[in-house]
């Protein structure tokens, strides 16, 4: 069978590693990406148009040419973590999450593509801007489709994560520990996440058992949130020179008022009552159904998936970015 993917997003962070994982397993698979951005260096073989999920018209160009069997559409605006907390991109984000969803999926039924699958996260249980009702709704007989929720997702070239957590030494935070510090956390790495979206495609496109399925992504190794950030600042060789705990209470009291010093000065700090809730929620999930239902398993662990994304950003940093990275 004769199988041609588009990639919505495929120029950006997931959709890059999700363009690898589709070419080292099915190398025949014919590939086009719909992104707003162009790479300097697209990967070969790829058929690249620039456009925006918002915009119809520019869905139905790519659809109408290049027929793609299946869609995996991993565009999507994320916020600044700042402007997360802070509710600034909210009408960004439902615009290009929600209603450039429903613009692909629409168009994609009508043009008769079998199978869609989509990139969301684990905050689709919470978050109300989340287009997840969307998809599963779409699902039919002839419309096959499935959401995936990758917990927080890092790894080389990870634009938020990894970044943060550095700039937390440069500003000398990492004493500082909030609520208990034993909260458990799941974290994926995006080359995990890239498997798991070619093996929700390869089940779309046989068995369907995946169809108008939810189906949580992790790296199945829940890890105390402090534990992360620790492990993150050893690869910087950083260790914090003492520790301070402050209760949740107080964080979240701290934060609220972060939160309205933001508001009136238009300076954003990093400790915000959002920020504080992230740092002290307990947030894991089972990766039952994952395993079960697509055969998946992560290949690149946690500890190793730390150190190569470290050593990227490292890197990364060297070549330009606005931080000085200490020496190991």
């Amino acid at each position: 069978m004769a199988v041609s993917i588009l990639i919505t997003g495929g120029a950006g962070f997931v959709g890059s590693a999700i363009i690898d994982a589709v070419q080292e397993k099915h190398p025949q698979w014919k590939v086009s990406v719909l992104d707003l951005q162009m790479l300097s260096h697209p990967r070969n073989n790829v058929h690249y148009e620039r456009g925006d999920i918002t915009l119809p018209a520019d869905i139905e160009r790519i659809v109408h040419l290049v027929r793609p069997t299946a869609i995996i559409h991993s565009a999507g605006f994320i916020p600044e973590l700042a402007s997360r907390y802070n509710r600034k991109a909210r009408n960004r984000a439902f615009s290009v999450n929600v209603e450039g969803t429903r613009n692909v999926l629409t168009i994609a039924k009508s043009a008769g593509v079998e199978v869609l699958v989509w990139t969301g996260s684990c905050t689709a249980v919470t978050d109300d801007t989340a287009a997840e009702a969307l998809v599963l709704a779409a699902n039919d007989e002839k419309f096959a489709t499935c959401a995936l929720r990758p917990s927080v997702i890092f790894g080389p070239g990870d634009g938020q994560l990894i970044p943060s957590l550095y700039s937390c030494i440069m500003k000398g935070e990492t004493p500082y520990i909030l609520g208990s510090g034993l909260n458990l956390w799941d974290v994926t790495y995006v080359t995990n996440v890239a498997d798991a979206h070619v093996l929700a495609v390869e089940n779309l496109l046989s068995s369907r058992t995946a169809a108008g399925e939810a189906i949580f992504i992790s790296n199945e190794q829940p890890i105390p949130f402090r534990d992360f950030c620790l492990a993150v600042w050893r690869e910087f060789g950083h260790y914090p020179p003492f520790q301070v705990h402050i209760p949740r209470s107080i964080a979240a009291f701290a934060g609220v008022v972060a939160d309205w010093m933001s508001w009136l000065t238009g300076i954003q700090t990093t400790l915000s009552n959002g920020s504080v809730n992230d740092a002290c929620a307990t947030r894991y999930c089972s990766g039952t159904k994952a395993r079960e239902v697509l055969g998946y398993v992560p290949k690149v662990g946690l500890e190793e998936g730390i150190k190569r994304s470290c050593e990227e950003y490292r890197r990364r940093c060297k070549f330009g970015e606005k931080h000085d990275i200490l020496e190991q």
